[in-house]
């Protein structure tokens, strides 16, 4: 079963809105889920980011939803911010054909005043992260008495970041009689302890396993871990990406790494738990729109990172679970794009590099160090002003290129990637202009109105 016509369950609207969206075939996650999902079954899916498992969960749950009642009826819980914020879009999209269908996120990050706000009309579809959305259980401004449909998304990086706990006491307030999928990208024994609490003779589905490997290029250098950081430089210099993701496993290698980077003039920012949710948000726009050529991340700041087109994952440290691995590189092989992987190993990182050769049945392919290559720092073709003023402010995209474009007089060829997020607004332009914009834009005026703006450093 490939179309999605062929499941017989969803009506004509959405098949068409589908279309339209561009969704031409089931992958495979979605064609061994959704007959369970639309049947009302428990499922728990083994499934990487990118495998379609959003669109799985979401057309299922959208099935299952009355529009005319007013009341939360699904609930999607998700470990980070920022994945929340992209289920959130993509159940909006879905649910496109459907009048009056209300999504809303909780999650940390945002004054707990304007949620409580927005929840005075009970939203049908609630997408939020285990904390803020325990918060407002327990303040009675949300209610799961009518809920119909549970979603664990990324249920490994739930359990990862502490939540097990938070998960536990959520359930609690839901009903035992629901539908619940949980779906995770890779699969510790604490999951499936999980699923045999929460769930009801789960369909179980394994398709994204670690043997399926994407697309990608794997080089590995032994080196010293005194040595890494002047490799790291070497491959950035040697390779040139437009875009890199460079994998620590802990938030302080990460800051460190980063900060070596910046010191060499490298176009490089850190995403790690330790930052406030405001400065997670600027540094995952910042890359997205090319503002910055290199990220350092952990592996739990970096769910939810949603770049379409990344040359290159360098995974500084070997991660100590060879799933993570695979899902790490994977992130450079979308859409069917072959991509590069590097992965720097110092002999006290071996173990891991044959943990990973045994499961993998895959002879790893060491490399000799590189020499002669001239340390070149990488430049970011745009940089990102921050406006104050976003959606609540009713800023769109038009608003904000008509100004630049029209009363300033940039050509549309020095602007790129515009994010409108709830009280800001983040527009990529070209580094020759930029400073003449951020002046020109103080001083001119959007929509009549005078804003504030900075140019991001």
């Amino acid at each position: 079963m490939t179309s999605f016509a062929e499941l017989n369950a969803l009506p004509e609207e959405q098949l068409n809105n589908l279309n339209e969206l561009g969704y031409q075939t089931m992958t495979p996650v979605q064609a061994a889920t959704l007959p369970a999902i639309l049947a009302g079954k428990d499922v728990r899916a083994q499934a990487k980011t990118g495998s379609g498992k959003t669109a799985a969960f979401g057309l299922g749950l959208l099935q299952h939803i009355d529009a005319s009642q007013f009341i939360t009826q699904s609930l999607v819980l998700c470990p980070t911010r920022e994945l929340a914020d992209q289920v959130a879009s993509a159940l909006r999209k879905l649910a496109r054909f459907m009048p009056n269908i209300k999504v809303l996120t909780l999650c940390g990050g945002l004054p707990f005043s304007v949620q409580r706000d927005s929840l005075t009309h009970a939203p049908h579809i609630i997408v939020a992260t285990p904390g803020r959305l325990l918060d407002h259980l327990k303040k009675e401004t949300v209610s799961l008495d009518a809920l119909q449909t549970l979603v664990l998304d990324e249920a490994d990086r739930m359990l990862d970041m502490g939540f097990a706990d938070a998960l536990d006491e959520v359930i609690a307030w839901a009903p035992e009689k629901r539908q619940t999928l949980l779906f995770s990208a890779t699969w510790p024994a604490e999951i499936a302890a999980i699923s045999r609490r929460i769930q009801r003779d789960p369909l179980t589905i394994e398709i994204d396993t670690v043997d399926e490997l994407p697309a990608v290029e794997q080089r590995f250098y032994e080196v010293s871990r005194s040595g890494k950081i002047g490799l790291l430089q070497t491959l950035l210099s040697q390779h040139q990406p437009a875009s890199c993701v460079v994998f620590c496993n802990t938030k302080k290698d990460c800051q460190a790494v980063c900060d070596a980077l910046s010191d060499s003039n490298q176009s490089v920012l850190a995403l790690h738990g330790d930052m406030e949710q405001r400065d997670r948000d600027q540094t995952l726009v910042r890359f997205a729109n090319g503002s910055s050529r290199v990220l350092v991340a952990t592996d739990v700041a970096a769910r939810g990172l949603d770049i379409k087109a990344l040359e290159m994952v360098i995974n500084y440290e070997l991660s100590w679970d060879p799933e993570v691995h695979v899902h790490r590189i994977g992130r450079t092989a979308r859409a069917g794009e072959r991509g590069l992987a590097i992965s720097l190993c110092a002999p006290e990182e071996a173990q891991r590099a044959n943990a990973l050769e045994e499961m993998l049945n895959v002879k790893l392919d060491w490399q000799p160090l590189p020499n002669g290559v001239r340390i070149a720092p990488l430049e970011a073709a745009m940089a990102t002003l921050c406006i104050d003023g976003g959606k609540k402010a009713k800023m769109r995209p038009g608003d904000i290129l008509g100004a630049l474009t029209g009363e300033l007089g940039l050509d549309g060829a020095d602007i790129g990637k515009i994010d409108i997020h709830p009280i800001h607004a983040y527009v990529a332009v070209r580094q020759s202009v930029a400073r003449h914009a951020w002046k020109q834009l103080q001083q001119g005026k959007i929509k009549g109105k005078t804003v504030k703006v900075r140019l991001l450093k």
